[in-house]
């Protein structure tokens, strides 16, 4: 067995045993792994409040064949205002499932778990429209993904002018003279076209720093539920 000390969040936990957990960790090198967090059920565990549902730290743990086995954790950060609003703490869990459907282990997951944590934050501590914050994470780890929209131009014929539709098929924007050969292709207005450029393009810091009315925003939502479902192919809620 080999020591090792990394980062990383709980993105799911399971009763092993009379006292022990089964954890599954996101970890920005190491990507989705799981461990073994022996007698942290016990009341006076060191590791009760550290090897719980989103919270994250900086751990120190054995590596073994099968799994990691948690020795000790310094805590970062637990999303206090997630444990005690239910509603948010649904979006939390929402965007969780999709994590953890998107990673695997011995990968790099850095991008990823930067989203991840920046999303969490904004759901527990900010006012930000939970279904905004959600619609830009889903956006966004698509890009990381692999699935990139094009937004700067027509994905038919090159345009950069009335790009007043999104083409989940061509996987991007399309013009008003383009759009009508696709049948799948949903209309946005120009401040959801924007919107859509900036999330591609913004630094993760800057991610979240802008505002979108009611009409947009449901466009917005629409756009990031479709593709999603469409290219990681399974129906999320």
């Amino acid at each position: 067995m080999s020591i090792v000390k990394t980062k990383g969040i709980i993105i799911a936990e399971n009763n092993m045993g009379d006292f022990d957990k089964m954890l599954t960790m996101l970890t920005p090198g190491a990507g989705k792994i799981s461990c073994v967090a022996k007698g942290a059920r016990r009341p006076k565990s060191s590791l009760l409040a550290g090897t719980q549902f989103l919270c994250f730290g900086e751990y120190v743990m054995f590596r073994g064949q099968e799994h990691y086995t948690i020795n000790s954790c310094d805590i970062i950060e637990v999303f206090y205002n997630l444990r005690i609003d239910y509603d948010k703490l649904q979006y939390a869990v929402n965007i969780t499932k999709i994590i953890q459907d998107v990673t695997t282990e011995n990968e790099n997951s850095y991008k990823i778990l930067q989203l991840y944590l920046n999303t969490l934050y904004m759901l527990s501590e900010t006012d930000k429209n939970p279904d905004f914050i959600t619609s830009v994470f889903k956006l966004k780890l698509l890009c990381f993904l692999g699935f990139k929209p094009k937004i700067e131009e027509c994905t038919f014929c090159g345009s950069k002018e009335n790009l007043n539709y999104f083409s989940i098929k061509d996987n991007g924007v399309k013009c008003e003279e383009c759009h009508g050969a696709d049948k799948g292709a949903i209309h946005i207005s120009e401040s959801t076209a924007t919107a859509l450029k900036y999330i591609v393009l913004a630094p993760a810091k800057k991610l979240f720093s802008f505002e979108l009315k009611n009409d947009c925003l449901k466009e917005l939502r629409l756009v990031s539920k479709v593709y999603l479902n469409e290219k990681l192919e399974k129906e999320y809620k």
